[in-house]
């Protein structure tokens, strides 16, 4: 098993560490982007700054943020939808930054909770952009600078859930035991996972 603690393996099906500090850096400083980006426009739905900064469809991003549909999903969940979007931002920064270059076999508890953060969110933001088109019949600049980086967010993330979902069905595929799974699941693999791990990487 020489393999199990080398944190620079590749693990099946990718030719690279889908874990690997260049690759969830990058997901960091575009989520650290879109959570500043985020927060301007919630500041702007919270009422404490008076204008937003649009150099494309000028005034019509007000007229998005304070539509019909933004004042409906804020009774929805009783925070404004930029701010919302911040707080998820936040996580994905945060999740990104957490564990080490093993996690999706380690941690896979972590990895999925950030495939969650991050893969609903770029999904959120695609309607949301479409929504302004469609619905509210204006568009926002920053709004859809945030919605690409949710995309790219996405594009950037799901190798690293991809590879922890097939460790983790490996295991159950091999064991058919619950306890085994959920052990593997919280970070405490057995002798058997180890060995389904061995075998992804090279």
């Amino acid at each position: 098993m020489k393999n199990v603690y080398n944190l620079d393996a590749h693990p099946y099906p990718w030719d690279y560490n889908p874990s690997s500090w260049p690759q969830r850096i990058k997901v960091a400083l575009l989520a650290f982007v879109a959570f500043i980006i985020a927060l301007y426009l919630g500041l702007y739905q919270w009422q404490l700054i008076d204008t937003v900064w649009d150099p494309v469809f000028g005034d019509q991003t007000t007229r998005v943020l304070t539509s019909d549909v933004s004042h409906q999903m804020t009774e929805w969940i009783r925070v404004p939808d930029a701010v919302l979007g911040a707080w998820a931002y936040l996580g994905d920064l945060v999740f990104a930054l957490a564990g080490s270059t093993r996690r999706w076999q380690f941690r896979p508890w972590l990895v999925l909770l950030f495939g969650l953060d991050v893969i609903p969110l770029g999904i959120v933001g695609a309607i949301l952009v479409f929504l302004q088109g469609a619905v509210v019949g204006h568009w926002c600049f920053l709004c859809i600078v945030s919605a690409i980086i949710s995309l790219i967010l996405v594009v950037l993330a799901y190798d690293e859930v991809w590879t922890s979902s097939i460790y983790l069905y490996s295991v159950w595929k091999k064991t058919r035991n619950w306890n085994i799974l959920w052990k593997t699941f919280c970070g405490t693999p057995s002798e058997e996972a180890n060995e389904i791990a061995n075998d992804m990487v090279r």
